[in-house]
């Protein structure tokens, strides 16, 4: 059976059947909450309680074992200690059980004899073909009115919407859904992971991606099991809805607790950047930003560019928002005259006719109205942001209710900010029903806005196919499998130079010599000035012990520096291999590009400026390979020393494009040479735009 057709998704979102494998009547039990749960949240197929201990629960007849069920079971729920969980999913796999949610603790979670018994549960998986979900996990829930299926222990359900919710953490999984309630947010699909045996994020992407109930995609993740093909996935999905996820972990403390709790196994924080980055995936840094920005895609259209209006009744909240929207990539919509004399016949005297629009400490709705009315008319506006403080003469509900209409009949994206909590928790209760985006303060509301601009922005990115470029493999594979025979763990810079030759990355003409007579007639081949580099494997940084000298005018110059270099290195005991003759480059700005092979989601490259910046500013960008040009273009421009190279003060602009183009072989290199562990290119001199670019020092680690 192929994996594709294994992993049946749907039987877990839409069965016809349940199997409830460890129902209880005892009310506190967790196989007594998820009978409970599916009955009390109307589900539309049948279940099956077992238990071999009662005749009947929740009045359904209780079977005692999966085998002496009548008929077909499409998916089941077990709730039965760990070591019993392997047995239970062979009856399921012998009985034709399609899909099943182990909701029991106690695998790989602890370690020890948990690990095994999730690798048996994995393995009988795979052998009967059961799409598994979990174990260790909270359940999953499925408001679509034809299934209405909540298979999950938590103590409330969700309210029906269209936000799907995926999470690594059951725990959470239950606080969020108390939040959620509380705030009127509902969702369509809510689903916990676990340890994610066998179904994982990608398979919950690819049922959500094309879910018609789904709008918004949420994700708490504590690893991902494949970059690559989560970035191909997220990428398809997010051209149809957006992905907002939180990934814990961002620490070396946090990673060693997620570790523990599910057993992930945690990459570097600035690969997931990556992954994120290229997938189009919008990262938040905490639950209260993803929901912040959850309400405002699950109920708002897009912005069609990034120009809002704000119309507020107290001045300072306007200069807030003004702010904090500018600080999010957003402009102020600069009104047209008419606009102002339209606000000047409905505001008083001393409101604020430009943008934002102040409509004064003793605005009733009406003029709130009336405001509102005029600046969405205003052809420079994409968005509205509405402030409300609440002052003895606020009509708060009133106002509330002058938003909501408003809302419904504008094709602006509508954001609300009523300020405080007591005072105007009454209209903040009437924009929540009527699923008008409401915040707290200025600064959240902003920052939703923002991150929607953005979507629309990687709705916009073309869409580009990694390019293929000339490159000799054949040669580049012998130095590399050379160098390995002799048990060298790296390159030196001569072989790696020609590993770069082998795959177009430029170079500025060198030659390995050992002797001073040899380096002198090759710099006199190559051209005066040039640059002497030591060659030893047991010299790792050349200038410190005085192994490079620039500069060198003459061939008697060549032959003087040749001699005096090597005797001092001698001195030290390094075994030198032979002295690198280079063509000393002219001015230019110097970069460094990287990779390093993660081991879970392979060649991860680097870029930022080179030299002593990368040291001390540690001003870098990832990205996993492959890179597509507009990837290697987004590299160097995100770095935030990016207006050095784009020229400063006269200064003629770098040539991004030769930039860019090392990249994508220095991208293609590492995908085609698994041999490689490291890669550093520092630096990568670039000349002024259409000049080119040189890799002046090599160093491939094996």
């Amino acid at each position: 059976m192929l994996v594709a057709e294994k992993r049946n998704i749907k039987s877990l979102f839409e069965p016809e059947s349940v199997a409830v494998i460890g129902a209880s009547r005892r009310t506190e039990a967790v196989g007594y909450a998820i009978l409970h749960n599916l009955l009390k949240g109307n589900y539309k197929g049948t279940v099956y309680p077992v238990n071999p201990n009662a005749d009947t629960l929740e009045g359904l007849k209780c079977h005692p074992s999966v085998s002496s069920i009548p008929g077909n079971i499409e998916m089941a729920v077990i709730i039965v200690p760990s070591t019993g969980v392997p047995q239970m999913l062979r009856e399921c796999g012998e009985k034709g059980v399609q899909a099943a949610i182990v909701i029991t603790a106690g695998f790989k979670e602890i370690g020890g004899e948990g690990v095994k018994l999730e690798k048996e549960v994995a393995d009988i998986a795979k052998k009967y073909g059961i799409a598994v979900l979990g174990p260790n996990c909270l359940g999953i829930c499925n408001t679509d009115s034809k299934s209405s299926m909540d298979a999950s222990f938590s103590k409330i359900a969700p309210l029906p919407g269209n936000i799907a919710f995926i999470s690594q953490s059951g725990a959470l999984c239950a606080s969020i859904l108390d939040y959620a309630c509380g705030e009127n947010i509902g969702f369509s699909k809510f689903i916990s992971m676990g340890n994610k045996v066998d179904i994982t994020e990608l398979d919950m992407l690819r049922y959500l991606k094309d879910d018609p109930q789904t709008k918004v995609i949420l994700m708490y993740l504590e690893d991902i099991v494949n970059g690559q093909e989560f970035i191909e996935l997220a990428r398809e999905t997010t051209r149809k809805k957006p992905i907002i996820a939180l990934k814990s972990g961002r620490t070396a403390q946090g990673a060693k607790a997620a570790s523990s709790h599910t057993g992930s196994i945690m990459g570097s924080d600035s690969v997931y950047d990556a992954i994120f980055t290229q997938s189009g995936v919008i990262r938040v840094d905490s639950m209260l930003e993803m929901f912040n920005l959850a309400i405002a895609f699950a109920y708002e259209p897009l912005p069609k560019g990034n120009r809002v209006a704000i119309v507020t009744n107290a001045g300072g909240p306007g200069i807030m928002a003004t702010d904090a929207c500018i600080r999010a990539g957003l402009a102020m919509s600069e009104f047209k005259p008419e606009t102002r004399e339209e606000l000047k016949k409905v505001l008083p005297p001393t409101a604020n006719f430009s943008n934002p629009v102040d409509v004064i400490g003793d605005a009733r709705s009406d003029r709130y109205q009336k405001a509102l009315d005029i600046v969405a008319k205003d052809p420079s506006v994409d968005s509205v942001l509405i402030l409300l403080t609440p002052q003895s003469m606020t009509e708060i509900v009133e106002t509330a209710n002058v938003i909501t209409p408003f809302d419904e009949k504008t094709d602006l994206p509508t954001l609300a900010c009523f300020m405080g909590h007591v005072n105007v928790g009454a209209g903040t209760k009437i924009l929540q029903e009527h699923e008008v985006p409401s915040y707290l303060f200025p600064e959240q509301a902003a920052q939703a806005l923002g991150a929607m601009y953005r979507y629309t922005q990687w709705l916009q990115r073309p869409s580009v196919e990694v390019k293929q470029l000339s490159a000799d493999k054949k040669a580049a594979l012998e130095i590399l499998q050379g160098a390995e025979k002799k048990g060298q763990k790296a390159l030196l810079i001569h072989e790696a130079m020609d590993v770069f030759k082998a795959y177009g990355i430029p170079l500025l003409p060198y030659a390995l010599t050992r002797s001073a007579s040899e380096a002198s007639s090759k710099a006199a081949a190559m051209g005066f000035p040039v640059v002497l580099k030591v060659v030893s494997h047991e010299v790792i940084h050349k200038v410190d012990v005085g192994g490079v000298r620039l500069n060198i005018q003459t061939e008697a110059d060549v032959t003087k520096a040749y001699e005096e270099m090597t005797a001092a290195i001698s001195k030290t005991g390094a075994k030198i291999e032979g002295v690198l003759v280079q063509k000393m480059a002219a001015k230019g700005r110097e970069v460094i590009l990287g990779m390093t092979r993660d081991a879970r989601f392979g060649p991860v490259l680097m870029f930022g400026l080179g030299g002593i910046y990368v040291e001390a500013l540690k001003d870098v960008s990832f990205r996993l390979a492959p890179v597509r040009e507009i990837d290697a273009r987004e590299m160097i421009a995100s770095i935030r020393t990016y207006p050095l190279l784009k020229g400063l003060r006269g200064e003629k602009p770098a040539d991004q494009a030769a930039i860019a183009e090392c990249l994508m072989r220095l991208s293609q290199l590492s995908l085609e040479q698994p041999l490689i562990k490291e890669i550093d290119i520092n630096p990568l001199l670039v000349g002024p735009e259409g000049q080119g670019a040189w890799a002046l020092d090599a160093r491939i680690i094996l």
